[in-house]
């Protein structure tokens, strides 16, 4: 999925359901300057995705466990 959002930071938005976010994203890509910082945004989002899933399922271990 890394390399899906180097290669295409806009289809990279849209399969994780930010159609909007994507949209922009598009418009930025299409510029050839505008490029790089669409991958940079796209991996960034990606990687705080990751971040806040395992954060989700920390918490629920946590709270599992106190039971």
């Amino acid at each position: 999925m890394t390399l899906l959002a180097i290669l295409l930071p806009w289809l990279s938005f849209m399969l994780r359901g930010r159609i909007l976010t994507g949209i922009l994203c598009l418009i930025l890509q299409i510029t050839l300057i505008g490029w790089i910082p669409a991958a940079i945004w796209a991996v960034i989002s990606l990687q705080e995705a990751r971040e806040n899933r395992r954060n989700r399922r920390l918490v629920r271990a946590i709270k599992n466990s106190n039971i």
